[in-house]
């Protein structure tokens, strides 16, 4: 029986006030954030409706899935397991979900108060180059505070619960991670669908139809597009970037205390703990020097501390962990590393991973950058029309998304080849590789909010008209340096995702293991099928089918969702611009919160089906075919999810910027054909980017943590002599029918919502909103 001595739970308490620390670096960058100027009373009341909507929304979204936690957190107790386990597993599933929200909310109120200073820096007095600075400075600052409550939320929880539960502390986890990924899979998906319906629908009516610029005020969807940026990307990616931490450590916890014991258990901690360290370096540093871009000094940031982040990484393993596999205490049978040096091979793949989140910044940056080749490529052939526009950025995220996974692949080979064939000991490089990368999470956070930060304040810019020439200017530098920012943080997500899912596939191998070793008489026939994990057995194979299967309907959903939402908007925007003409001509105010509480009541409504089907498809395929088909399910679901996730947000980052060539003057400038091209272009890449691939993350391990909590009830309904296979297909169908039957209802939904939409719409003045969507409409700005 593993137990875990002193010196461990020491520096499991160490690391928990490291925790404590990162949360007060926080407290300390936010104050810095909130004392810099607020600009004029204009661009004050500008950023409060953009406050007060995100606010409105996210507390809406919140109490919609207050409910389902609650039933999530009753269903967990009825899993197998010691009622010690399930007990702290279930109140480990709030506290998971309850930092992800919370981390969302910090997210985006911060991000909300950081644009209007962004765009006050920008207007003020002084030198181009100090005014650049100074945006710059505090967008980053912005996210550092974000990136230090990642690791500090993440770190506390984790260790709390070494503390507590000790040796049991990896089953308690698989609830934390499971609600920081599912919650943070709802935050995706409605704060992505908000923000593309209304971005699409301010795109194609206000720039296309009436050929007015992208944030002006005369367009109704300017509010609620702002919102959205905060409430998709500040919001939701923090979530998305805390449940990968999570849910890495989840698992590297679990499969650390199979391949090397206390030593397992406590040694992702001390990775991860490095990354306090390395988020609040790269915070400082990352400064602006001179007239350089904003993208050299954020990429010199992340490099020099993740090149920490890998030495102190390597100083920790040689001095925590033993030099001999003998001297560790595992229960996976490792088979022959007595040739491996445990601190070297831990030390190895912590710097695999740190390698790997630096070669994906420089890929995603290649594919997506204004500078690079293959975005000049899209923007050029808007010469020729938005169908060639389309085809290049298309072009671009497939051939991308070949290169992303190659690297992911090799990476995850370098590591089995560190572990000398062991699959066990690999399984757990795997998720020490994962910590590695997430060493950076701090400065990826930083990064990521960087984008919506900068958008905001060019839109907050826009509208208000007082800021000149020159702070527009940096405004739109610091705008196209976000988003390439945006896509370098998806990519590297998307590596951090796949990682925790390869090693929450070696956790679920090994809960089966574990289960299996309980049953003492096997059945026959079917059974041995149903825990076959061979590859080349045609039920297996039906699996990994079905795991590719559900990547393609989750993205297809996410953007049809988008699409029926966004076409409301541009019914009702186009409704505004027809019955008051004096919107053009600034004599009347567009009814922005019209706009918002559209955008809201769409999203809202798109919730349930998305996370239903990442819930129980997993449920349906282990109770239907068992564990080795649902091995293969699961297997399906990562190598469709990588390249899927990565296609769709390169192709999204290359079209955005390819606009924003066009719009600096290149091919025709603002207004031309080519301009309009890449608009086009733009309003395809939207969902892409923002809502089917940032979502594709969270898919893909809320999926491998369903499996790894019902792999013991799978196998014992299915394996032992006298098991109840009735039962069995019953859950099965049961399943399967909640997942397709949330998916069939919320198509018919839509179209009747949207066919009464477009009625009111086309027929007669908008109505004032219902009692309940009220308070989704900005105060000032109706």
């Amino acid at each position: 029986m593993l137990t875990l001595g002193s010196t461990s739970i020491t520096v499991v308490t160490v690391i928990a006030l490291i925790a404590v620390g990162a949360l007060a670096c926080a407290f300390v960058l936010r104050r810095q954030v909130l004392a810099a100027p607020e600009g004029t009373p204009k661009m004050q009341d500008i950023a409060h409706a953009v406050q007060e909507g995100a606010s409105a929304y996210l507390n809406r979204q919140f109490r919609t899935l207050a409910l389902f936690a609650v039933v999530v957190f009753a269903l967990l107790f009825l899993l197998p397991g010691e009622s010690g386990v399930r007990v702290g597993r279930s109140i480990a599933f709030l506290f998971g979900a309850g930092f992800s929200a919370a981390i969302g909310y910090l997210g985006m109120w911060l991000a909300v108060r950081a644009n209007v200073r962004v765009a006050s820096a920008a207007a003020s007095s002084g030198a181009a180059e100090l005014r650049r600075q100074l945006g710059a400075r505090i967008a980053f600052r912005t996210g550092g505070v974000v990136g230090m409550s990642v690791v500090g939320l993440g770190l506390l929880g984790a260790a709390l619960v070494v503390i507590i539960y000790r040796e049991q502390a990896p089953g308690v986890l698989e609830g934390f991670g499971f609600g920081a990924a599912l919650l943070a899979m709802f935050m995706r998906v409605g704060g992505g669908i908000f923000t593309k319906a209304a971005d699409v629908g301010a795109d194609l009516v206000g720039k296309v139809e009436q050929g007015i610029p992208e944030d002006d005020p005369r367009n109704a969807a300017t509010i609620a597009d702002n919102v959205g940026d905060n409430v998709g990307d500040c919001a939701g990616m923090a979530a998305d970037l805390f449940e990968s931490y999570a849910v890495t450590l989840v698992a590297a916890l679990i499969l650390g205390k199979a391949a090397m014991g206390e030593q397992g258990l406590v040694f992702p901690l001390i990775v991860t703990a490095i990354g306090a360290f390395v988020a609040l370096l790269g915070v400082f540093i990352t400064r602006v020097r001179g007239s350089e871009s904003g993208l050299t000094a954020i990429n010199r940031g992340f490099y020099v501390s993740a090149l920490v982040g890998a030495v102190l990484a390597a100083i920790a393993a040689f001095v925590y962990l033993p030099g001999s596999f003998d001297q560790l205490n595992g229960t996976a049978e490792l088979g022959d590393v007595s040739g491996l040096d445990p601190r070297v091979v831990a030390s190895a793949a912590v710097l695999v991973g740190v390698v790997l989140a630096g070669v994906i910044l420089w890929i995603t940056g290649y594919f997506t950058d204004t500078k690079k080749k293959p975005t000049a490529h899209v923007a050029a052939t808007s010469r020729t029309g938005a169908a060639t526009v389309v085809l290049a950025g298309i072009g671009v995220g497939f051939e991308s998304a070949v290169y992303t996974a190659g690297v992911i692949a090799a990476a995850i080979c370098g590591v089995f080849l560190l572990a000398g064939g062991s699959v066990w000991l690999a399984l757990f490089l795997v998720a020490l590789a994962g910590c590695g990368l997430l060493t950076t999470v701090g400065v990826i956070v930083a990064m990521d909010t960087f984008g919506p930060v900068s958008d905001n304040a060019q839109g907050i810019a826009e509208m208000s008209g007082e800021v000149d020439e020159t702070g527009a200017q940096i405004l739109t530098d610091l705008d196209a340096v976000g988003n390439t920012t945006k896509a370098i943080t998806k990519g590297i997500a998307i590596a951090t995702a796949v990682l925790a899912a390869t090693a929450l596939f070696g956790s679920y191998a090994e809960a089966v293991t574990h289960a299996l070793g309980e049953v003492t008489e096997r059945g026959t026939g079917l059974v041995d099928a149903m825990i076959n994990y061979e590859i080349i057995s045609p039920i297996t194979l039906v699996g990994v089918i079905l795991g590719g299967a559900t990547v393609f309907l989750f993205s297809g959903l996410a953007i049809d969702a988008v699409t029926r939402a966004a076409g409301a908007i541009v019914l009702e925007v186009r409704r505004q611009f027809r019955e008051h003409p004096g919107i053009m001509t600034h004599q009347e105010r567009p009814e922005y919160g019209r706009v918002v509480d559209i955008c809201t009541r769409d999203s809202l409504r798109e919730l349930a089906t998305p996370g239903l089907l990442a819930a129980f498809a997993p449920i349906a395929v282990g109770f239907g075919l068992g564990v080795g088909p649902l091995a293969g399910f699961l297997g399906g679901a990562i190598g469709a999810g990588v390249l899927m996730a990565v296609f769709l947000a390169n192709s999204g980052g290359s079209w955005d910027n390819a606009k924003k060539i066009v719009e600096d003057g290149s091919h025709g400038g603002k207004g031309s054909d080519a301009h309009e091209a890449t608009i086009i272009g733009d309003t395809v890449g939207d969902p892409f980017k923002d809502t089917a691939g940032p979502a594709i993350n969270p898919l893909i391990k809320v999926m491998n943590l369903v499996a790894l909590l019902i792999a013991p009830a799978v196998v014992a309904l299915s394996v032992p002599a006298d098991a109840n296979h009735a039962i069995r297909i019953a859950i099965a169908v049961a399943a399967a029918a909640v997942a397709l039957g949330a998916v069939a209802w919320s198509k018919i939904r839509a179209d009747r919502e949207n066919a009464a939409a477009e009625s009111a719409a086309t027929e007669s003045p908008a109505a004032e909103p219902r009692a309940e969507e009220r308070e989704a409409v900005p105060n000032g700005v109706k």
